[in-house]
């Protein structure tokens, strides 16, 4: 047992057991020398740098990887990628050196660092090195100057070490500037143009290893006074339409092109004076502001205004069904640009014969491989032709003969001369009401689904002769006849006392327009001059091409059986049968036999009852009379010839669900206008009607409705506004206004131009009092006039106030067509009414819009 005696050997007996213990383990060294501890393991080998500076090109670069853990020395290499030129590794000591002789961005490296151990550890670590141009001038461009007025603009520069001192290494300053080459700064007041003069500038920074870099710039200086026009100064578009625009300016540096609101695009952005750049409208309609600026100097710059529509078409007479005449889509014709200065005559386009229907339009149709806007135009002397609708000289894209071989003619057939035949006037009575000859009257009608044109032409074999009458289906793109067209017109009506009436090709004037109702045409017929016997017919065609026969005459109607001396013609005026939102059609009727015993108020109700002449008609689809309308004066009327259906159909007003539903309006020769509820019961005097009012003189006319205004030029008057209130649905008896000048025989059939339902009203009015044929007073040209709708005292323009403005010689009942800025109108050209083939032109387009400058 050993005690310790404190303070001598405690400490050591203690150590001396702890020894003992341990040597168990591992030994001991202390004081017995019989062992030693085991060695510490090293930490693990990592690289401890994340990221390597950025270098500069043609500067010193060093940069020393680092790492920690492991047994030193370490050793360094590079794995993956290349270090950039003149950039070296040092093995040892992880060292990245040189000067780097070219730039890297982002170089991908991969390093691995190995220590000195017998078992030796490695790491490896992913870095970037970027290696940037050690200067750059960053001055990009130098701003334009001008002749006469001061130019500073100082140049600069980065990467270096300051100061950096300029030169110009290339090139030559325009006159009267200089170069600071302590500051960069160039100024001066220069004394001469110079067009985009190239120069070449060179920085040098202050480093002991100088860097320098040059970079070459371009200068303008434009003339003193800088100005700028562009051309055209105005245009109209539709939407995507291209237009090519030019820029006249004495900036050197041209000018840069922008609109405003935002949409369309050009090409090129930018141009000099004098080059063509190509402005494509935007998708959306309205009215667009085209800026040239200038590129020198930014304040000096030219606009116009471009209005864009969305019309996609004039496809039928008076615009649409409702035969309002309101084309709201209108936005490059306005009252403010309506005048001598700015609106006239742009350019005709010949045809061969009368133009009596109202030209067709159609928006960006493709036609032989090219985008065209296309107007449509129907000629007496049985051709239809197709122009593009834009382009001065006028640009023919087809043309179609509707009485040849290729559209169903017969050998030897012609139009119908309107002088006496082998069998005395072939039509007509001898009046030569339709001069020189007979071939298309009624204006045709569009499908813009099925791109088919519906049109009727009248002919004859004189050797028999032989009357026809067709309907064809027409490619809009070509011209050609579709399969299964043309169909041949005929059919019979049986009357209750006459037995079967057939129909007549020779003696029924297909003067109405034609509409359309799905795929289904309809066509009304009046007399040539009251050459009996003749009825009020209707007709309708349905056309499918894949059927056989393609067209099935799907609905007949006569409106006077019974009337032994014929009557009841649908003619209207020139006007085409109207078609409400519902699917009725609505026509009027001229003068003859009224039997109709199931009207209420009918003073003779005896057979026969089924002759509805002098009268307003409701139709359904298959023609059947679903509600009629005739005013208390029926047989003064017919006695008179004053047909209640001179004027044109009815202008429906299609009003929300509830009641009443469609309103309608119209009048003829005894000069009252009648508005009438077609939901209601129809019937026989004056008291069914909801207004009845005189308009002081004859109508032949199809009334338009815009802005709650009806419109209306009755034979020798004014062209009258009346304004309809929407809340009473009732019209304004007074006129709210007139035009300042009459219209004589036949009036006017008006038509409106508006941005929208109540914007930049403008009221066409055709006067072809002239019309060359008897019946006029004289042989003229048709006369074109523009108003404010919203006051029509205010005239805006008419063709006879520059002589450059005169239209062809004037035709009766035709109407102007408006669309994308222009104004169509259908004339005979320079012939007066005579023979065919006696000389002159017989037939012109002529075409007034917006000047172009």
């Amino acid at each position: 047992m050993l005690i310790a005696t404190p303070g001598t050997r405690s400490a050591r007996v203690t150590l001396s057991l702890t020894c003992v213990a341990a040597a168990v383990l591992w030994g001991c060294s202390g004081g017995t020398g019989r062992g030693t501890a085991p060695p510490t393991p090293p930490a693990s080998l990592s690289i401890t740098t994340q990221s390597l500076p950025d270098g500069k090109l043609n500067v010193p670069y060093s940069a020393t990887l680092a790492a920690t853990g492991g047994t030193l020395p370490y050793t360094w290499s590079l794995n993956n990628g290349s270090l950039p030129t003149g950039l070296t590794l040092n093995s040892t000591s992880g060292l990245v050196s040189g000067v780097p002789t070219a730039t890297a961005a982002a170089m991908a490296l991969t390093f691995t660092v190995t220590d000195a151990a017998n078992s030796a550890q490695t790491n490896s670590a992913n870095l970037t090195l970027t290696i940037a141009k050690g200067m750059s001038i960053t001055t990009t461009s130098l701003p334009n100057g001008q002749v006469g007025s001061a130019y500073a603009t100082t140049l600069s520069a980065s990467g270096g070490t300051a100061p950096v001192s300029w030169a110009l290494s290339g090139g030559t300053l325009p006159a009267g500037l200089m170069l600071n080459a302590t500051t960069g700064t160039i100024s001066g007041t220069p004394t001469a143009t110079a067009a985009q003069t190239p120069l070449t500038f060179t920085a040098t920074d202050s480093s002991s290893m100088a860097q320098t870099t040059s970079d070459t710039l371009t200068l303008t200086i434009g003339p003193a006074g800088i100005a700028v026009a562009i051309s055209p100064a105005r245009a109209g578009l539709t939407v995507t339409q291209n237009l090519t625009i030019s820029a006249a300016t004495n900036d050197n540096a041209g000018v840069s092109w922008s609109v405003s609101p935002a949409g369309g695009s050009f090409n090129p952005s930018a141009s000099l004076n004098g080059a063509n750049v190509t402005f494509t409208a935007a998708a959306a309609a309205g009215v667009y502001t085209l800026t040239a600026t200038s590129v020198t100097d930014t304040s000096r710059s030219a606009s116009i205004t471009v209005g864009v529509t969305d019309l996609p078409g004039v496809y039928t007479y008076h615009n649409d069904a409702a035969r309002d005449g309101a084309n709201t889509r209108e936005f490059a014709l306005t009252p403010a640009n309506v005048n001598t200065a700015s609106f006239g005559k742009l350019f005709a386009c010949t045809v061969d014969g009368a133009v009596y229907a109202q030209p067709l339009w159609v928006a960006n149709l493709s036609v032989g491989g090219a985008v065209h806007n296309v107007v449509f135009v129907a000629t007496q002397h049985d051709s239809l032709y197709a122009f593009d609708a834009d382009t001065s000289p006028c640009t023919q894209l087809w043309k179609a003969n509707l009485i040849d071989a290729a559209h169903g003619a017969s050998s030897g057939e012609t139009t119908v001369p309107a002088a006496a035949g082998p069998t005395g006037f072939l039509v007509g009575g001898g009046a030569f009401d339709i001069a020189p000859e007979v071939g298309v009257t009624g204006t045709p009608v569009i499908d813009p689904a099925t791109g088919i044109l519906y049109v009727v032409s009248k002919s004859v074999n004189v050797s028999g002769p032989t009357f026809y009458q067709r309907l064809h289906a027409i490619d809009l793109t070509s011209g050609n006849e579709l399969s299964g067209s043309p169909v041949t017109i005929g059919g019979t009506f049986n009357s209750q006392t006459h037995g079967t009436i057939p129909f007549s090709s020779q003696l029924q004037n297909q003067r109405a327009g034609l509409a359309l109702i799905g795929n289904t045409v309809y066509i009304a017929w009046g007399s040539h001059e009251d050459r009996a016997p003749w009825y009020g017919w209707m007709m309708g065609y349905t056309y499918n091409a894949a059927a056989t026969p393609a067209f099935t005459r799907s609905a007949i109607l006569n409106v006077t059986p019974d009337d032994s001396a014929g009557g009841g013609g649908i003619w209207m005026g020139a006007g085409a049968p109207a078609v409400d939102s519902l699917g009725s059609l609505y026509v009027t009727t001229g003068n003859g036999n009224f039997d109709v015993s199931s009207a209420p108020g009918m003073p003779n109700p005896a057979m026969p009852n089924d002759d509805y002449a002098d009268s307003f008609l409701q139709l359904s689809g298959a023609l059947g009379i679903t509600w009629s309308f005739t005013p208390s004066n029926q047989a003064q009327d017919n006695t008179g010839d004053e047909d209640f259906g001179a004027g044109g159909a009815a202008v429906v007003l299609n009003l929300p669900i509830g009641s009443p539903r469609r309103l309608l309006l119209g009048g003829g020769k005894d000069g009252y206008l009648y508005l009438l509820d077609g939901d209601l019961p129809g019937g026989y005097g004056d008291s069914i009607a909801l207004e009845r009012f005189s308009v002081g003189n004859p109508i032949f006319a199809t009334s338009a409705f815009w802005n709650n205004t009806v419109y209306i030029a009755p034979v020798g008057g004014s062209l009258l506004a009346f304004g309809f209130n929407p809340l009473t649905n009732l019209v304004n008896t007074a006129a709210a206004s007139q035009s300042p000048t009459p219209y004589g025989f036949p009036g006017s059939t008006p038509s409106v131009s508006a941005s929208g339902a109540s914007g930049n009203g403008i009221v066409w009015g055709l006067d072809t009092g002239n019309y060359c044929t008897p019946g006029a007073t004289n042989c003229g040209p048709a006369v074109l006039h523009a108003y404010n709708a919203t006051n029509l005292a205010s005239e805006l323009w008419n063709g006879t106030q520059d002589g450059a403005d005169a239209a062809g010689n004037a035709v009766k009942f035709t109407v102007p067509t408006v669309a994308n800025g222009k104004v169509y109108v259908g004339t005979r050209g320079s012939n007066t009414g005579g023979a065919f083939g006696s000389g002159g032109t017989y037939g012109e387009l002529d075409v007034y819009g917006l000047k172009p400058n």
